[in-house]
């Protein structure tokens, strides 16, 4: 099913932003130039968004951009992984996650003192997907070992997590988005994680 999508005119309307704001939102990276569609109407041509993603944006920036500045707010948009490190402690008593996941994401990756950007974001998603329940654990360590092998090829790049299961045998898929997959119908898809909405997610729990 195609994505809902809304006007440039609509979401100036529903939001309350001005023209001005929306573009200079675009030119800082708050909003991703891929989420600008230009269509042709009875018209001519507009420009029109992704509902869901546009809207649930702008309310995260109308909500700290009072306490940070739009630089502050680009690089917590940003799908790149930051030069940040703190005590593995201090994932636990942050609430990051779980001792569980902790736990069992040292039993299958090493023990560290220090955990840099990409482990907690590895830990983060692993959370994310055992809280569902709908993840195994053996499942859960294909995972981590499909983002350990491949994430770096997608740095700096949007990208989405897929995981598919049929008669019983799991699959995971690492792919860039924006981008079409169509599955058999007899597959399930058993979870999809936006890995930029993970990142996003991730700095705010951490600043």
């Amino acid at each position: 099913m195609d994505e809902a999508l809304i006007s440039k005119k609509d979401l100036l309307e529903i939001t309350g932003i001005s023209y001005g704001q929306l573009y200079r939102w675009k030119r800082k990276n708050l909003i991703p130039e891929d989420w600008f569609i230009r269509k042709s109407t009875f018209t001519g041509q507009e420009t029109f968004f992704p509902k869901n993603k546009i809207l649930g944006r702008i309310d995260k920036i109308i909500n700290m951009k009072e306490d940070l500045s739009l630089d502050d707010i680009a690089d917590m948009f940003s799908p790149n992984n930051e030069e940040f490190a703190i005590e593995k402690k201090d994932v636990i008593e942050r609430n990051i996650v779980s001792n569980v996941t902790m736990d069992f994401f040292i039993s299958n990756a090493g023990d560290s003192d220090i955990f840099d950007f990409e482990r907690i974001l590895f830990l983060y998603i692993l959370e994310k997907l055992l809280k569902t329940g709908e993840v195994s654990l053996e499942e859960s360590k294909d995972v981590l070992q499909m983002l350990m092998n491949n994430y770096g090829k997608f740095l700096g790049k949007n990208c989405e997590l897929v995981i598919i299961r049929k008669l019983g045998v799991s699959t995971c898929i690492l792919m860039q988005v924006p981008n079409e997959v169509y599955f058999e119908t007899n597959i399930k898809i058993v979870s999809r994680l936006n890995l930029s909405n993970c990142i996003e997610e991730l700095k705010i729990r951490i600043i």
